[in-house]
């Protein structure tokens, strides 16, 4: 049995690298879980200049491949909070994450804006685990 932590998960973009100077919604990848049994979003925040801004967190799930039946996650499917995940101005340079542990194999993390009038940097990871098949390339 494997013991490291390298061949036992896959990164995946959630949502990359960007700027947010407006309240536009940050939709992320819609991630393929299959194969593997756990999901794991991690968010980044660089600097988040308008002191007055918040970040709220949603996550999706469905069936469909495109996410067309996106429905939002059951809290009995997540582990941690989407509040938790969520953030304000006030979290520079921070770390965030929320996990599911949901049966759908299609799932997606969006980040909300709201009062953002500066630029906000922002990036999202989905660590993917327990796979089916190890290691894990």
């Amino acid at each position: 049995m494997m013991r490291d932590l390298h061949n036992n998960i896959k990164a995946v973009r959630a949502i990359s690298p960007v700027v947010v100077a407006d309240d536009t919604a940050q939709v992320g990848q819609i991630i393929d879980r299959q194969g593997f049994e756990s999901l794991e979003f991690v968010i980044l925040t660089g600097t988040l200049a308008d002191a007055d801004a918040t970040f709220a967190v949603l996550v999706e799930h469905g069936d469909a491949s495109d996410l067309s039946d996106a429905d939002a996650v059951a809290d009995n499917d997540l582990l941690g909070t989407e509040a938790d995940a969520s953030f304000t101005a006030a979290d520079d340079n921070a770390v965030k994450k929320i996990g599911y542990k949901g049966e759908k194999r299609y799932v997606r993390l969006t980040i909300t804006p709201s009062g953002n009038a500066a630029n906000a940097s922002l990036a999202a990871v989905a660590i993917l685990s327990h796979a089916f098949d190890k290691p894990v390339s």
